[in-house]
């Protein structure tokens, strides 16, 4: 059973008890109960509440169950008590009395603490070692009755077939008789290998022969014509209906073609499709670094090539639209990619490990810069497709990025847009003055105006902070809000009153750290396919506040939220341009079409969820939200608002998320495509989630 006691209240007399519980069997009635310290049963009120958050952050799916609680006991009856929750055959005896009051309530100001609440999550790493991935690959592999059931499987005349090409040159016999033999273990028959040898004799023909299978193709070249010219002459080998990709010297997982044919079988739109991956040593016998890949991601890939291996296309594609370009070498596959999801109806992802990447001193998996040359090329490759796919959208430059094989867009305007800052401010005047001096006297874009929303000020010095910033900063406006707090509704005033074609809602308590922030915003907002922007927010100790929005943890928390740059970022997504399916309104740019058409934030989300709602329906519209981490800010989250701890803000939370999480229910149910069902659903950072339950 899980339980969470969030606060341990006084009130008129009462100790108020507010949590959840979840019992092993989700769907079993949850009862309260509260007895004195001889056992006898105590009257108290008892109030059962909707929490679809429980379920969506425990079980990744809204429970048909009421999780929530709100126990209220008269203290007239006595100062300790035990708290009893039952559900299905668990029972939970829980002793309360004002010491335990004293420690959850100090244990929900830690939770809210970034600070401590990462010092927390350290001391936490240390105690509670994850499972190594070789031992949860060998737990969530397909076993070998599931291996067995999927050669029975009956393949069709309509069911593809794969043409597996691969070129070679001076491949090492053992490495090339280990991947033959993972090709030949397949479950799924219905392929053919084609082997280009560029090596300077056949020696390799006799390796390929010895297995004495047809479906082994080997054609030796006679020279070496590259990576991209030999594998060119691999393909004009193939008949399959599906090229697919292999290196010479790594190996499939023996379901891999299953897999693949079954991601194709279920959309049939599919043109393209790719696997999650892992790298194997040079030995061929431990696995490790698991990259769990999100659903197709097309900023994400103009910045990476994360698809990599497995992958494989249609191959009318190939015929239409070319091969291998020699003048990508070394990024031969990264181009490759790009020409082909440009044409593709869809692109799939199957989010299995299907693929082992060998590592070995001279390949980039183990090795960046032993091949410098491949990253020039693959910035290259990545400037090429915009001129191709976004001819609109003017580029001065690709360089690399936080680390090899990542990529930055520089981006250039020949015309600069006005943009519409929104900063809706109560007081905290220092806060208000600090954000807006930042952006107008260290922001490069130039073309702004500024839109202070004030709403229920009481301190005459923020008025006097207004007066000053207008007089100094002609393009600051100050509009009044009048009415109870409802962050959507000041928003929506905001932008009603803006003259820019784009906006930027934009906290009080944020400050810019980046000049070129909204360039990099802009570089993304400016296309018609997106309709949103995010960026890198940090705290003010420097950790990440916030690096795009994952929607299933919990309700949706923030990326590598309290995690240090200089500690690293699983596979360096934190620095990556990438589709999120949310990003935070704490600064979020979109076009002012765009979000009257959408009917602004909703104002009956008055404090919570509003932006990520916002972003959801961006989603539904058929628009991209992008996270930009080369847009920065400071975020000094929740200064102005405060914590959530009365039962008035308590009830008006529970209320909002009830209406969130039934509006996006079918969302839930299919999980965030931007994140990986592989990945755990209790922390933000990446880390491995359960193995998966075999099915025998």
């Amino acid at each position: 059973m899980k339980y969470r006691f969030e606060s341990i209240s006084y009130k008129d007399g009462k100790r108020i008890l507010n949590g959840f519980a979840l019992g092993k069997n989700p769907e079993a009635e949850i009862f309260y109960a509260v007895k004195d310290q001889n056992g006898k049963m105590l009257k108290a009120e008892i109030k059962k509440l909707t929490r679809n958050d429980v379920g969506t952050r425990f079980l990744n799916r809204v429970v048909e169950n009421d999780l929530g609680f709100t126990v209220s006991v008269p203290c007239e009856q006595t100062d300790t008590f035990t708290f009893v929750i039952k559900a299905g055959n668990e029972i939970k005896e829980l002793r309360i009395n004002e010491n335990t009051a004293a420690y959850y309530n100090g244990l929900m100001k830690l939770r809210n603490n970034p600070a401590l609440r990462n010092v927390l999550n350290r001391i936490r790493g240390m105690r509670n070692h994850e499972m190594s991935y070789d031992r949860w690959y060998t737990l969530s592999r397909a076993s070998e009755k599931e291996l067995e059931l999927q050669r029975r499987f009956l393949v069709s005349e309509e069911m593809p077939m794969f043409s597996i090409v691969i070129p070679l040159f001076r491949t090492p016999h053992s490495f090339l008789k280990d991947l033959i033999e993972s090709i030949l273990a397949q479950t799924y028959g219905k392929f053919e290998v084609c082997f280009a040898d560029g090596s300077e004799d056949d020696s390799l023909k006799e390796i390929v022969d010895n297995f004495h299978d047809a479906r082994l193709h080997y054609s030796w070249i006679g020279e070496n014509f590259g990576i991209s010219g030999n594998t060119n002459k691999a393909v004009e080998m193939a008949s399959g209906d599906f090229i697919m990709l292999c290196d010479h010297d790594d190996l499939l997982t023996p379901d891999a073609l299953f897999e693949m044919a079954q991601g194709i079988i279920n959309n049939p739109e599919c043109d393209c499709i790719y696997s999650d991956e892992d790298k194997i040593d040079q030995a061929g016998k431990h696995v490790y670094e698991p990259h769990f890949k999100p659903d197709f991601n097309i900023d994400m890939l103009r910045c990476d090539n994360y698809i990599c291996h497995l992958f494989a296309v249609r191959k009318t594609l190939v015929d239409n639209y070319g091969g291998f370009l020699t003048e990508y070498d070394g990024a031969q596959d990264f181009d490759f990619i790009l020409r082909m999801t440009e044409h593709a109806r869809k692109t799939v992802h199957v989010p299995k490990i299907l693929y082992h990447w060998r590592s070995s001193p001279a390949s980039t998996a183990a090795n960046p810069e032993s091949k410098l040359y491949a990253y020039r090329a693959g910035a290259k490759a990545v400037k090429a497709h915009y001129e191709r796919v976004l001819p609109n959208v003017k580029i001065n430059e690709v360089t690399d990025g936080e680390n090899y094989g990542l990529y930055h867009v520089h981006f250039r305007f020949d015309e600069k847009p006005l943009v519409s800052v929104i900063i809706p401010n109560k007081d905290h005047k220092d806060d208000l003055e600090r954000c807006v001096r930042t952006l107008l006297e260290k922001s490069t874009w130039g073309n702004l105006e500024v839109l202070i929303v004030e709403n229920n000020s009481e301190e005459k010095e923020t008025f006097a902070c207004y007066e000053s910033l207008q007089k100094e900063f002609p393009q600051v406006r100050v509009i009044v809000y009048e009415g109870e707090f409802n962050y959507s509704r000041i928003n929506n005033l905001g932008v009603s009153e803006a003259k820019g074609e784009y906006i930027l809602l934009l906290n009080n308590d944020t400050a810019l750290i980046e000049p070129s922030s909204i360039e990099e915003m802009m570089g993304y907002a400016q296309r018609e396919d997106v309709g949103a922007v995010g960026c890198r927010l940090l705290y003010e100790d420097g950790s990440f506040q916030h690096a795009g929005v994952i929607i299933g943890i919990g309700v949706a928390d923030h990326a590598f939220k309290g995690t240090f740059p200089g500690d690293g970022t699983y596979f360096n997504r934190s620095m990556t341009a990438q589709d999120y399916s949310a990003v935070t309104a704490a600064a979020m740019m979109t076009k002012k079409s765009v979000y009257e058409e959408l009917g602004g934030l909703d104002e009956n989300l008055a404090v919570a969820f509003n932006d990520i709602d916002y972003c959801l329906k961006l989603n539904q519209a058929g628009k991209l939200v992008v996270y930009n981490p080369y847009a920065c800010f400071y975020h000094y989250e929740s200064k102005s608002r405060g914590l959530d701890t009365t039962s008035e803000k308590n009830a008006r939370y529970m209320q909002e998320l009830s209406l969130f999480t039934d509006r996006w229910k079918d969302f839930y149910q299919k999980g965030d495509p931007y994140y990986n069902p592989n990945l755990t659903t209790e922390k933000t950072n990446f880390s491995l989630g359960k193995p998966r339950e075999r099915i025998i």
